[in-house]
């Protein structure tokens, strides 16, 4: 079954509700974003989060220090890094948690160095953007990775909805789809009905 990872999470409420639909995992956004959210803000959230919900902090070219602290802090236990950051840089926090590295998808130049990342535990394919990391809305071309084949689970961000998470299932075959601004009402604020149905439609395939 396809797992569901909803991000930009900075209200309890929200998270909460994710997890009662049946998302997987929940996202906290510690870099520039219209998402962000304070340590202080996700700690308080994590803690009424149930055990077997995964706790995914986000981070964009981050101070190794500073990943750890909130690690920590936070009790997190998958990091997801979504800036430039090198495989030596994501296999530092091996021991810590688990890995996600997530790699903006602009055309076949984007794909090239993916592969070089083998001390991550999965890579997460997002939309291109000149102005953001990630959280833009918009899809990329799925067909450039359609005949590529990886040797680590695969993750697909960007513009997921109810139109297309079908046929984005059917030709990349993801282990899980990181959900944002296309269930939000605002930046930072989902719409609860549009959560639960994308939720319970990605769990029918």
């Amino acid at each position: 079954m396809l797992k569901v990872k909803i991000c930009g999470i900075t209200q309890v409420n929200d998270a909460l509700h994710a997890c009662q639909y049946g998302g997987d995992a929940l996202g906290f956004i510690f870099a520039k974003s219209p998402r962000i959210i304070t340590p202080q803000k996700a700690k308080e959230i994590i803690k009424r989060v149930p055990e077997f919900i995964a706790k995914v902090g986000v981070f964009v070219n981050a101070d190794r220090a500073l990943v750890l602290h909130i690690t920590r802090e936070c009790k997190l236990d998958t990091l997801q890094f979504h800036g430039e950051e090198s495989d030596k840089y994501c296999a530092f926090f091996k021991k810590y948690c688990k890995i996600i590295k997530a790699f903006r998808i602009k055309d076949t130049a984007s794909i090239k160095a993916i592969k070089k990342y083998t001390s991550v535990d999965a890579y997460l394919f997002d939309s291109y953007s000149n102005d953001f990391y990630g959280g833009t809305g918009y899809t990329f071309s799925h067909s450039l990775l359609k005949n590529e084949s990886f040797n680590k689970p695969i993750i697909i961000a960007g513009g997921i909805n109810e139109k297309n998470y079908g046929k984005i299932a059917n030709l990349l075959h993801p282990f899980a789809f990181d959900i944002s601004s296309s269930i939000e009402s605002s930046p930072g604020k989902k719409d609860l009905i549009k959560m639960k149905n994308l939720i319970k439609r990605i769990k029918l395939l």
